[in-house]
């Protein structure tokens, strides 16, 4: 069973800015996951040519169930509004995460949480630094029947606001306790190294560098599992973070081991 999470910059390449559906396919497909968590997930964006960017993964990726859940309808960087309820923006430019998966959904959940109050500074490659207005998050689950049984698996993309994001991170923690164990959050956490761990209480299931792409220096990409309930999941026994042609981040794709 392979378990991944990659922050798709809406589907972008560093090399030439360009969004291409046929290398986005290709970089989602090399990985051969079971379960791909995405964040930067357009829907109906002109800078990605309209796609619904969570329908082109989960076909590429063979996905038996996927779902897309905007954080915001709207462009961030630009102009954006809050979601007053789940089916807000139908219809409209969005953006949010994703959740593709081969394996069959018993259910699926959703919280949502507020941005950071206040503006922040952000380094931004070409820009400098630059203060940004954060936007709202979300958390997607679904509760699967994998291999091994019963598993929950979420995916979320949280501030980049420094203890912004430690909030949030224990707010969807929390919410994911209310599912089913094993549980396991993959997603762009904005936290470096350990300090997901540290401060969640939930053990790393890999530790590489994911970001920049090119030349990784620094772990946001992680996927954490529950310490409570976690004698249902087999050992990992691989992790890679693979070169693709899309995006500032690389995936890190975990693997477990074991019979199912």
């Amino acid at each position: 069973m392979r378990l991944a999470t990659f922050n798709l910059l809406h589907g972008r390449s560093v090399h030439d800015g360009l969004v291409v559906g046929e290398r986005l396919v290709a970089a989602v497909g090399a990985l051969d996951a079971d379960v791909l968590a995405l964040q930067e997930v357009d829907r109906g964006q002109t800078r990605s040519g309209e796609l619904d960017l969570t329908a082109v993964v989960a076909g590429a990726c063979g996905a038996e169930a996927y779902r897309f859940a905007p954080a915001v309808v709207g462009t961030p960087g630009e102009r954006f509004r809050s979601l007053d309820h789940d089916d807000d923006g139908v219809g409209e430019p969005c953006y949010g995460v994703g959740l593709v998966t081969r394996f069959p959904v018993r259910s699926w959940h959703v919280a949502r949480f507020p941005g950071a109050p206040l503006r922040s500074p952000v380094y931004v490659p070409g820009s400098g630094f630059m203060r940004l207005r954060d936007e709202p998050r979300v958390v997607l689950a679904a509760v699967v029947v994998g291999p091994w049984g019963e598993l929950t698996v979420a995916a979320t993309h949280l501030s980049f606001v420094p203890g912004w994001n430690v909030w949030q991170l224990r707010r969807v923690t929390r919410f994911l306790r209310g599912l089913p164990g094993p549980r396991v959050l993959l997603g762009d956490l904005n936290l470096p190294g350990g300090l997901p761990g540290l401060v969640s209480g939930w053990r790393s299931l890999g530790r590489r560098p994911t970001y920049p792409a090119v030349r990784p220096r620094v772990q946001l990409d992680h996927a954490l599992v529950d310490r409570r309930g976690v004698g249902g999941l087999p050992p990992v026994v691989a992790v890679r973070t693979p070169v693709v042609g899309v995006s500032d981040h690389r995936p890190l794709v975990v693997e477990f081991g074991g019979r199912g």
